[in-house]
């Protein structure tokens, strides 16, 4: 299955000059959704690791299924101020300006191996 044919692109938003790749057309139809979860599964079988951590918003469409199929812990990272326990933050940049991600503080340890699974990584 071509998902380049499916995922569609919108250009300048949320500002000019950035291409939005838009996942829900993904989201919608039941074939794509299947293929793409049992694929990123399927990349991951020969991996050692003990959590998948979904980035929050679209990161947990992806990343909670995949953690399901495979019998792995999931731990979201959220957006500030979403998090009720006590949190480890981290603020970034984007293409078209800044955000804060935050996980709980106690949600992996030291030598825990993670896999972070998420819709798009823009560079």
């Amino acid at each position: 299955m071509d998902l380049k044919n499916i995922i569609r692109t919108i250009p300048n938003y949320p500002i000019e000059g950035v291409l939005f790749r838009d996942i829900t057309t993904v989201l919608k139809d039941k074939d794509a959704l299947k293929y793409s979860v049992d694929e990123i599964t399927k990349s991951l079988e020969n991996i050692e690791f003990d959590y998948i951590l979904g980035p929050e918003s679209r990161g947990f469409i992806f990343a909670m299924p995949i953690a399901y199929n495979m019998n792995k812990g999931f731990v979201p990272v959220r957006k500030a101020g979403k998090l009720p326990a006590e949190t480890i933050s981290k603020e970034y940049d984007l293409e078209y300006g800044s955000a804060t991600l935050e996980i709980h503080k106690d949600a992996i340890k030291k030598g825990d191996k993670v896999i972070i699974v998420d819709d798009l990584l823009a560079t």
